[in-house]
C-alpha cells in the first residue's frame, strides 16, 4: 500500500471524529472478562470507516490503547489476537516486536523510541468496562 494511503488509514484510525469510534458510555464488557494482567481487542465498523481498541487489565488499573502501531499504523496483535508479552508484563507489537509499557504506552524497545500508543480513554464503572 502506498505510504500516502496508509497514513491516511492510520489518520482515519485514530481521529476522535472517526464515524466508528464507540460514543462514550458504550459497555465494552464485564470488568471480569479480562484476566488480571490481560488484555482483550475491540473492533467497529461504520461504512468504510473502522475503529480498532483493546484494553489492558493489570491489578487495579484499567487502560485502553488504539489497536494502531505508532511505528507502522498496523494492527499490534497480529493474527493471535494476543496484546501482552509471555509475562503479561508489557504490550507487544507483533509486526516488528516493539515493547510499550502498560501503564502509559510509551515504547521501551524496538524501532520507535519516543513514540506512545495512542490512548483510548476507558473506565470501570459498577463492574463494566466502558468508553469514557
Amino acid at each position: 500500500m502506498a505510504r500516502g494511503r496508509r497514513l491516511d488509514r492510520l489518520r482515519l484510525r485514530t481521529d476522535p471524529e472517526n464515524p466508528a469510534r464507540p460514543a462514550p458510555g458504550t459497555v465494552l464488557c464485564a470488568l471480569d472478562e479480562i484476566a488480571s494482567p490481560g488484555s482483550k481487542g475491540f473492533r467497529w465498523r461504520e461504512g468504510d470507516a473502522m475503529f480498532a481498541g483493546f484494553v489492558v487489565r493489570k491489578d487495579e488499573l484499567v487502560v485502553g490503547y488504539l489497536d494502531s502501531c505508532p511505528h507502522a499504523g498496523w494492527p499490534l496483535a497480529g493474527f493471535a489476537g494476543r496484546y501482552l508479552t509471555r509475562e503479561n508484563d508489557l504490550i507487544l507489537c507483533a509486526g516488528h516486536a516493539a515493547l510499550f509499557k502498560i501503564e502509559d504506552g510509551a515504547c521501551v524497545a524496538g524501532p520507535c523510541p519516543g513514540d506512545k500508543l495512542f490512548p483510548w480513554p476507558v473506565q470501570v464503572r459498577d463492574g463494566q468496562i466502558i468508553v469514557a
